[in-house]
């Protein structure tokens, strides 16, 4: 008897592991729904905690929520849930040398009050309180620097739109004339630019003071805080023809009204994500670098180190590969922590302000947003192929960093993620080209197979699980083998890789994807009879380049594309590009037909296309695919046309963003055939 209870308890605890395994789960709508997002993490000044911003999708209001975090620094620790109004805008700082409060921006209250824009708001840290609104600014703030005490904040705002009733002659309620007069005149989600520029404003946190930083016909961002707190340094393109270069200026001011702002170099850097970043000691500013501004559109940025006192700015290091523009100094000033680009990957890094020597400091997967604390702490975000971003936490002198969230755990349970691996490929011209290929679990091959192209061109498709992530990880659910692709134009392999397109768009990019594709069939992986190709951005243009190359695709799905790029001429926002890259039309006009080969050779283009793209796009606006859908519609091609309303370049509603991704499958669904079953086999 003994025996045999022994024997059924040892069948149980056999059993049980199995029976508490999930079931599995697709890739479908609903674990894109569920799919959460770290953003924005700051480590606190003493190391112990760290402030983040969690984005998630709330399916019935259609919206996407940000809510702020804590994560305690210590092993073993919970991070708890800050705020939960889903009207946070984001940009948590820390307050004060003791980190007491959390400083962030949110436009909350009532549909008046966040009519106004964002506001600044402080929580405090160690009770139980409430969010204080700290500011009151119509129009809101677009980004903000504390200072190092606590005190102050340096507030970047546009300038107030003028009211229609107060304008002499206008005295109807209607919106007032656009009026325009710069070369550099739309913007996508700022629209047209009607002449009003964002200043820096001063703020006492506690007295509620606001006085003006800067005035004038410039536009000043990234604010940064020396850390004494007695200056501050900004960026500001006040070149005589500023509208016509993306030239840079660093600047450093006394905090105070009144101050005099003095230049300290003119560069080129990524204006929408970097931000100077002050040594220790407050000699030096770091800032990501590009080199001359011709080649702006393909820049790999590298680490800037300028002297505050006036001296010679250089380049730290050697390395032929970008760093992400976010930068911040070690504890003791020796080097600076960043993210470093590198084929497929980006890693945790840290260059040596003495000699250039680059240190990785994680191994491969994606790596972003790293922030360090006086301790020499870093906090920062790290995912993989099937794991979604969490933070990692890597303390001075360890090997490996340590985890300090899990928000994905029970999302990733029973969930079944593509098979990954990295190949490579030879194109016409000899290049090597670098991608990813993702297959279904024990899928039977060859498959039915998508080139999935990454935008940009300068980007490039990692072992991450981005948008890009979850389209491939959809197409993979519905039994379709993925190509991502890294073609000439893309980062991560050195800058003559990046440039090689520069004026040539269409050429050896299409080679590149080609070669690939003829990779995968010759491995026996892709069905040459059910091919299909997509992207959005640089990729729809891509698109719409590949199918007037070659018939060979049975399906595609152009986003914010465009096929005619001389349509495109005064109609998007890449004046300032154009004109240096390409030359005028009338006077450039082959060179501009020759890019333009899609729309005026579209009676070549037999395959079937899908073109979508948002209503209110000024960076590829609609009407590239509205080109090329009704080109194709005249030749009889079967296409179909699919406008978001109110969307810019990026869809910013789950809704839109869940109803891509199913228009996309079923594109591929209705024109490459039915999906072969899948077996256990897997070669």
């Amino acid at each position: 008897m003994r025996h045999l209870l022994t024997t059924l308890m040892l069948t149980l605890a056999t059993a049980l592991p199995a029976l508490a395994q999930p079931a599995p789960r697709p890739f479908d709508a609903e674990a894109a729904n569920g799919l959460q997002r770290l953003v924005e993490p700051e480590i606190s000044p003493d190391g112990r905690w760290v402030v983040y911003g969690l984005k998630t999708a709330d399916v019935e209001k259609d919206k996407f929520c940000t809510d702020l975090w804590l994560a305690p620094a210590a092993a073993g620790g919970t991070p708890r849930r800050l705020t939960f109004s889903c009207e946070v805008a984001g940009k948590p700082h820390w307050v004060g040398p003791a980190g007491e409060a959390i400083a962030f921006l949110a436009a909350r209250g009532g549909d008046d009050e966040r009519k106004k824009g964002a506001q600044l708001w402080r929580l405090p840290v160690a009770a139980a309180g409430e969010a204080e609104k700290l500011t009151a600014i119509p129009g809101g703030i677009e980004d903000y620097a504390l200072s190092p005490d606590g005190r102050r904040a340096a507030l970047v705002v546009m300038d107030e739109a003028p009211d229609p009733e107060t304008i002499a002659g206008w005295k109807r309620k209607t919106a007032f004339p656009i009026v325009i007069d710069a070369f550099h005149f739309k913007q996508d989600r700022e629209g047209y630019l009607e002449g009003r520029h964002k200043h820096l404003q001063l703020l006492e946190l506690d007295g509620r003071q606001l006085r003006a930083l800067t005035q004038g016909e410039y536009d000043e961002a990234a604010p940064a805080w020396s850390p004494d707190g007695r200056r501050l340094a900004f960026l500001s393109n006040r070149a005589p023809e500023r509208d016509r270069t993306e030239a840079t200026g660093l600047f450093v001011m006394d905090a105070q009204p009144g101050a005099t702002a003095r230049q300290l170099a003119t560069l080129t850097t990524d204006n929408d994500d970097a931000r100077p970043a002050w040594s220790p000691d407050g000699r030096f500013i770091a800032l990501a670098t590009g080199d001359d501004v011709k080649w702006s559109a393909y820049q790999q940025w590298r680490v800037g180190v300028y002297d505050t006192a006036g001296g010679a700015g250089r380049v730290l290091g050697s390395l032929d590969r970008g760093w992400q523009p976010q930068l911040a100094w070690t504890p003791d000033g020796s080097g600076v922590v960043g993210v470093v680009d590198d084929d497929r990957h980006s890693q945790l890094a840290r260059i040596a302000l003495a000699d250039g020597r680059v240190e990785r400091l994680s191994g491969p997967g994606s790596a972003a947003q790293a922030s360090v604390a006086r301790d020499g702490r870093i906090a920062y975000l790290a995912g993989a192929w099937s794991q979604p971003a969490e933070l990692q936490l890597l303390e001075p002198g360890a090997a490996t960093p340590r985890p300090l969230t899990t928000h994905h755990a029970a999302w990733r349970a029973g969930l079944v993620p593509s098979v990954g691996r990295e190949f490579s490929a030879r194109s016409a011209d000899g290049t090597e080209v670098h991608g990813l290929l993702a297959l279904p679990p024990g899928a039977r091959l060859p498959l039915p197979t998508v080139l999935l192209i990454h935008g940009g061109p300068n980007g490039q498709d990692t072992h991450d699980l981005g948008p890009r992530g979850v389209m491939r990880e959809r197409l993979v659910a519905a039994g379709y083998a993925v190509l991502q692709v890294n073609y000439r134009g893309s980062s991560g392999r050195g800058r003559a890789f990046q440039r090689a397109i520069f004026g040539d768009w269409g050429h050896l990019e299409v080679q590149d994807l080609h070669a690939a594709v003829d990779w995968a069939v010759a491995q026996g992986i892709a069905d040459p009879a059910r091919l299909g190709v997509g992207g959005w951005s640089y990729g729809g243009l891509l698109t719409d380049y590949l199918i007037a190359t070659d018939a060979r695709f049975k399906a595609a799905v152009s986003g914010a594309g465009s096929g005619n790029q001389l349509g495109m001429f005064g109609v998007d926002q890449y004046a300032v590009q154009y004109e240096r890259e390409m030359g005028a039309p009338w006077a450039q006009r082959e060179r501009w037909l020759k890019v333009s080969y899609p729309f005026f050779k579209a009676d070549r283009i037999r395959t079937p296309t899908l073109f979508l793209g948002g209503e209110k796009d000024f960076n590829v606006p609609i009407a590239g695919g509205e080109q090329m859908y009704l080109a194709l519609k005249m030749l009889g091609v079967p296409t179909q046309l699919v406008v978001y309303p109110g969307q810019f370049h990026g869809l910013s509603l789950p809704s839109y963003q869940r109803d891509w991704e199913a228009r996309f499958i079923a594109w591929m669904d209705r024109h490459l055939g039915t999906r072969p079953q899948q077996t256990s086999a897997t070669k």
